[in-house]
């Protein structure tokens, strides 16, 4: 058994597939829109064969984020290496976004770094 995919819906459906593309190379799929409902969405593809759906509607709730809370906490991409955990990790922080952890070993042995992306979803990178 495997995950097929995870889902989430976010407000700015162009920008969420740019940010994907950008720092974790994902490939989309096209665009599919159903006119009646107002929900668009993307699957990205990932290099191992992951997936992420990433979708919009017309109107929804966007609830505050905070990072202690129930429910999906990060989605976590594996590098492959310390140093492009580092690297990943400057390229955020000179691009704006707000590191929050890391790069550092856990407790538990990992060695990663966290950050805000995009609409303050924790994204974490690890080797």
């Amino acid at each position: 058994m495997k995950i097929e995919h995870v889902a989430m819906y976010v407000n700015d459906l162009e920008g969420a597939k740019e940010f994907f593309e950008k720092y974790f190379h994902a490939v989309p799929n096209e665009l599919y829109h159903n006119k009646k409902t107002g929900f668009r969405s993307y699957f990205l593809s990932f290099d191992d064969g992951a997936r992420l759906e990433i979708m919009n509607k017309e109107v929804m709730d966007d609830l505050e984020k905070p990072l202690n809370r129930t429910g999906y906490a990060h989605l976590t991409f594996a590098l492959g290496s310390k140093e492009a955990v580092d690297e990943l990790t400057k390229t955020f922080r000179e691009d704006g976004y707000e590191v929050i952890s890391g790069p550092r070993t856990t407790g538990d042995g990992y060695y990663e770094s966290c950050i805000l992306g995009f609409e303050n979803n924790q994204i974490e990178i690890t080797v």
